[in-house]
C-alpha cells in the first residue's frame, strides 16, 4: 500500500513539476559579434518560409526613454525583438482554442548587455497556458518546437 502512495505522489509531483514551470524565458548564450548571431537568427526564421513582420528595437527605445524618466544605466549594447507569425502553427494554435492569438506574433529577442559586450544572447518566451485544452497545450509545445529549433539553428546548437 505505501509504494502505491509512494508512486501516486511521485506521479503527482511530477505533473506539476512541468505545469509550473519555473523558466517561463528560454535563453541560449555564445561568444559572437551581435550583428552575426541576429543575422543568422533571421536567416533561421526565413529557412522556415516564415516572414519577419516587425524588428522592435529594444535597447535604442530604452536609451531616448531613460532620459525622460531620469534612468542613466545603460543595460544593453544592442537588442532587438523579431517578431514574426507562422499561419500553420498560429492556426493550429487558435482552432485548440481562439484565445491563443495572444500568442501571435511570436518573438525572439537577441542581445547583449553592457556586462558582456562579445556575449550574444538569444531568448523567447514559452507559449504556454496553465488552463490550457490538451490540443491548446499540444499545439503551443509545436510552436515551443519550432522557436527553439530557429534559435538552435540560429546559434549552430545541435
Amino acid at each position: 500500500m505505501s509504494r502505491l502512495v509512494l508512486t501516486v505522489l511521485l506521479v503527482a509531483l511530477s505533473l506539476a513539476a512541468q505545469a509550473a514551470d519555473p523558466h517561463p524565458i528560454v535563453v541560449y548564450s555564445k561568444q559572437a559579434r551581435f550583428e552575426d548571431v541576429r543575422d543568422d537568427l533571421k536567416i533561421a526564421i526565413e529557412n522556415r518560409g516564415l516572414v519577419i513582420d516587425h524588428v522592435s528595437h529594444v535597447h535604442r527605445m530604452l536609451e531616448r526613454t531613460g532620459k525622460d524618466i531620469g534612468a542613466t544605466t545603460k543595460i544593453y549594447v544592442d537588442g532587438e525583438a523579431l517578431l514574426f507569425c507562422s499561419a500553420t502553427f498560429s492556426r493550429k494554435t487558435m482552432e485548440a482554442d481562439a484565445g491563443n492569438i495572444a500568442f501571435c506574433p511570436y518573438a525572439i529577442t537577441v542581445y547583449t548587455t553592457v556586462k558582456e559586450p562579445d556575449r550574444v544572447y538569444v531568448a523567447y518566451h514559452r507559449p504556454w497556458r496553465p488552463d490550457g485544452t490538451p490540443a491548446s497545450k499540444a499545439a503551443l509545445k509545436e510552436v515551443e518546437a519550432l522557436l527553439d529549433g530557429i534559435v538552435k539553428e540560429a546559434l549552430n546548437i545541435k
